[in-house]
Order: C-alpha cells, then sequence, then structure tokens
C-alpha cells in the first residue's frame, strides 16, 4: 500500500487529471504531472508540473525517481511512455492495457476474441480492403481513424462506395474502422474499478445521449431493465479480467434491439462518470487513486438519481454564461476546469444534477439547459 503523502505521477494534464489531482490531494497525496500544455488544469492542483513532451526522456527519469505510482488521464498518452516508466516504477494501467485502447482495430479485434458481442465491423488499411468490409457492413455506416479520434473527431458518415473512397483519400490513408450505423435503442456507459488482487468494483450503469459525436447528457442509472443492467456490469467485468485491467475503466455499449453490443473501452475515468463525485459514495478518481495506490476499493453506490449535462464552449459566445442560472438550484453541482480558451465543442465544464427522483433531476436538467442556451 502507497500511503498518503506520497507523491503520484500523472501523465496528462486536462480535467480529467484536474479531477484525479483533487481526489489524491483531498487523501493526503502529492502529484506531479507530465503535461507540455503551460496552462494544463490539472496542474493548477498539483504540487508538480513537468511543462515537457510526454516522451520527454529527462521528465520520465524524473516521474520515475519521485513518484510511487504513476497513471494516466487519457488513452492517447504514448503507451510507450507508460512502458518505460513501468521498468523503474509502478504503473496503472499498464502500457500494454492502453495500448490496445488507442487502436480501434486492436481493441475492436480483442473484445471479438474473448467472446463479447460487437457490432459489424472491418479493418481498412488500403483500396483493396473497401470490397471485404463493405461485404461484412452494410451501408450507411461510419468510418472511424484507428487513433486519435475522439469527441467526434476523426469520424465520418458513409452511405455509398463513393463516400468510403473519397474519406479514405482525404485521411491521406490513415489506417482506420469501418462500423454498421445501428438503430440505437440506448447508449450506455460501465465504470468500474479493478484492483491488483482482481477485485472488481462497478459503478452503476449510465445511460447516455451525444450530440455531433460529443456526449451531452448523462442519466444515472440507466433507463433499462435490472437485468441489462446486470448484464452490462458483467460484460464490462470479463473485458477488464480479460485485459488483466488494473485501474479505473469505462467501456461504452450500445443497446440495440434489446441486446447489449459494446462499442468501445477507455482505460481512465470517463465523461460519462463525472456524476459520480456528487452522487456516488465513493467517485471514480478518488476510485483511480485507491487502485493506483493498493488501498482498500471504495463503495461505488449511488445514493442519489442524478443527471449530468456538459458544458462546452460553444455557451461562452456571448461572454461568461449565467451561472446563477445552475447555482439557483439546490441540487445543481458546478465543477469548471479551469480553462483559459472557450472554443465551440471544448469541454470548458459540467453540471451534476442531485435529487430524490430521477425525473425531477431530468426537469431541472431541461431548466439549467435551456437557461445557459444550450441547443437540445
Amino acid at each position: 500500500m502507497i500511503a498518503p503523502g506520497a507523491t503520484l505521477g500523472l501523465l496528462g494534464g486536462g480535467q480529467l487529471g484536474r479531477m484525479f489531482t483533487v481526489a489524491a490531494r483531498t487523501l493526503g497525496y502529492r502529484v506531479t504531472v507530465l503535461d507540455p500544455d503551460p496552462l494544463s488544469p490539472a496542474a493548477e492542483f498539483a504540487t508538480g508540473h513537468l511543462n515537457t513532451a510526454y516522451t520527454h526522456p529527462v521528465s520520465l527519469a524524473e516521474l520515475a525517481q519521485t513518484c510511487a505510482a504513476v497513471t494516466t488521464e487519457f488513452e492517447n498518452a504514448p503507451a510507450e511512455a507508460l512502458l518505460t516508466l513501468a521498468e523503474k516504477t509502478l504503473v496503472r494501467p499498464s502500457g500494454d492495457a492502453v495500448a490496445i485502447a488507442q487502436d480501434r482495430s486492436r481493441e475492436k479485434a480483442f473484445i471479438a476474441s474473448h467472446g463479447l458481442p460487437v457490432g459489424p465491423w472491418a479493418d481498412v488499411r488500403e483500396e483493396a480492403d473497401f470490397e471485404p468490409a463493405l461485404a461484412r457492413v452494410k451501408l450507411p455506416a461510419i468510418l472511424k481513424t484507428a487513433r486519435f479520434g475522439y469527441d467526434g473527431k476523426g469520424q465520418a458518415q458513409v452511405a455509398a462506395p463513393a463516400d468510403l473512397a473519397r474519406v479514405f483519400a482525404e485521411w491521406k490513408r490513415a489506417p482506420c474502422v469501418l462500423e454498421e450505423r445501428l438503430a440505437l435503442d440506448r447508449e450506455i456507459s460501465v465504470i468500474l474499478a479493478r484492483a491488483a488482487d482482481g477485485e472488481i468494483a462497478v459503478f452503476p450503469v449510465a445511460e447516455n445521449r451525444h450530440a455531433h459525436g460529443i456526449l451531452d447528457l448523462t442519466i444515472a442509472p440507466a433507463r433499462i431493465p435490472e437485468s441489462l443492467s446486470s448484464e452490462a456490469a458483467e460484460l464490462a467485468s470479463r473485458l477488464a479480467r480479460a485485459l488483466d485491467y488494473v485501474g479505473v475503466l469505462a467501456v461504452e455499449m450500445f443497446v440495440v434491439g434489446g441486446r447489449l453490443l459494446v462499442n468501445e473501452i477507455a482505460p481512465r475515468p470517463h465523461n460519462s462518470g463525472h456524476y459520480t463525485i456528487d452522487a456516488c459514495r465513493t467517485s471514480q478518481f478518488e476510485q483511480q487513486v485507491r487502485v493506483l495506490c493498493g488501498l482498500p476499493l471504495g463503495d461505488p453506490t449511488l445514493h442519489t438519481p442524478a443527471v449530468m449535462v456538459n458544458l462546452l464552449g460553444d455557451i461562452w459566445a456571448a461572454g461568461e454564461p449565467r451561472w446563477e442560472a445552475v447555482l439557483r438550484h439546490a441540487g445543481a453541482h458546478l465543477h469548471l476546469y479551469g480553462k483559459r480558451e472557450a472554443r465551440p465543442a471544448r469541454k470548458m465544464g459540467h453540471v451534476t444534477i442531485c435529487e430524490a427522483t430521477l425525473e425531477r433531476a431530468l426537469e431541472v436538467a431541461i431548466d439549467i439547459r435551456r437557461d445557459l442556451g444550450i441547443a437540445d
């Protein structure tokens, strides 16, 4: 067990890192952030900031020497950096697990190889792959870059074979995955923590709504049958065990015709788990600290229904938003990420509404969205 007072390392300094850092500092740990952004949101709360590239050898050496353990806050952290750090200090999750999540092709193949349900998909690495891919995946479909895609980036609609050829050329023949566009009943996510001894704690299954490829709204608990929630938790747990995963893991799933399909994984806390800060006995970020340090897992129980609303840079277009529209609601909790520049589609913060009933939380969420000018 790594006791409070020790220094923890964090690869990445965005909002997820900021919330991890707050949780770690609250528990009494020191945190060193490695991030090339001089205005890193996480660094504001950290005790140290290595302001270099993630692969900078001197910074990696310092992290390894001064930190009792190191984690990451985003899946595109260079897996080789995590593997290098693991030679000299404790790293959770492992670079090998992160590497699988970094590549959609490897991720899909891994999920399918372990017998977990996944929608129709095919690799597209060269023009010769077009015909077999279209034989496996019905149109309309979505073409996604195999790497570095998030929040709708690196995705394009494919309605006809000509679209596939055009987009692939526009993306300079970058390796891609073609996925069938499915008629979804629901989008859900399961966030869990898995300890080094194999113990797993699963947060309540959440229901998600996206707009333009970016998470817009999270509802917890998800409005699905209890049997489906239990199945989703079990599928996510099987996936964590297959990865030999140690850390906090998010598994996004589709509900299609009453059946579950695994969509993708994130080897870190997740936007759809932000509700846990205010609505659960233990947040996903405290859980991340606990797993990293070998502490007993916290209780993930939901103590109140919750709705989480993402706040994107769009609502800053006319100046600072009217925060009284949020704060006048006693059950609303405002979280701003400290980012200096508000840009369209940039995640700037979120609001979690905790109420006695889910119906009431949704009503308040609608009021807040309207008052802040968030379009439905």
